[in-house]
């Protein structure tokens, strides 16, 4: 079973069709948070992602949006009723079985404080080796990852919307997860959004970036 991941989206819908034209045909897709702006919303975004059937669960800026600081943004006479409905029907947390492997979404942490950033060299990364789940989805640092913690593999698949990560030369991501194999393709991009920069003006940083994740053979999470 393939499952297409993304993950800060931030109401960039070119982004987010680029990430599922890379992915291919998935058996389903997952958005670990932050799909629209604390102040800012997105039918479009929203739209393709229920089109979709996504497993979403809601982060950071989805909290504000729905919040009293967000009253004014949801309020605004573009934003559609049903969609707003939608967003407001999805977790914070997800737990559920997928090809006979736990997974956890969240979009930050499942920890106190959930806003916590974990990137992929934070020490507090291994406390997710006490949650009892095979594969844990994040999001929220706009960083890729895929490695094992404990039992578990963590994915981030970076940013679909808002590039922050270096390793990969500020460029958006999304991951695609084999949950027979565990195996985990990455797939980097420009921001449809943005005029490409000219390496040759401003120089890229391309050191680190994971293209693919393979576990090894009878690795104990997948046992």
């Amino acid at each position: 079973m393939k499952l297409g991941i993304v993950a800060d989206v931030h109401c960039n819908i070119e982004g987010l069709r680029a990430a599922l034209e890379l992915m291919g045909p998935v058996d389903e897709l997952i958005c670990a948070g932050d799909a629209l702006y604390q102040f800012r919303f997105s039918n479009e975004v929203l739209a393709l992602l229920r089109e979709r059937g996504a497993r979403y669960v809601l982060g950071n800026h989805e909290r504000v949006l729905l919040g009293p600081w967000g009253e004014a943004a949801r309020s605004a006479p573009r934003v559609r009723r049903d969609l707003l409905d939608y967003l407001a029907g999805q977790p914070y947390h997800l737990e559920t079985r997928v090809n006979g492997r736990k997974l956890v979404v969240v979009h930050g942490s499942p920890f106190d404080p959930r806003d916590e950033y974990l990137y992929p060299n934070s020490p507090s990364l291994r406390r997710l080796a006490g949650i009892e789940a095979d594969i844990i989805v994040l999001g929220h640092t706009h960083y890729h990852m895929a490695q094992p913690v404990g039992r578990a593999l963590v994915v981030n698949p970076g940013s679909a919307g808002e590039p922050r990560d270096h390793r990969n030369g500020f460029r958006l991501s999304c991951a695609v997860l084999d949950t027979q194999s565990g195996e985990v393709i990455f797939h980097h991009y420009d921001d449809p959004t943005r005029p490409r920069v000219d390496a040759a003006i401003v120089p890229q940083p391309r050191e680190g970036a994971q293209t693919e994740y393979r576990p090894p053979e009878n690795a104990a999470w997948w046992d």
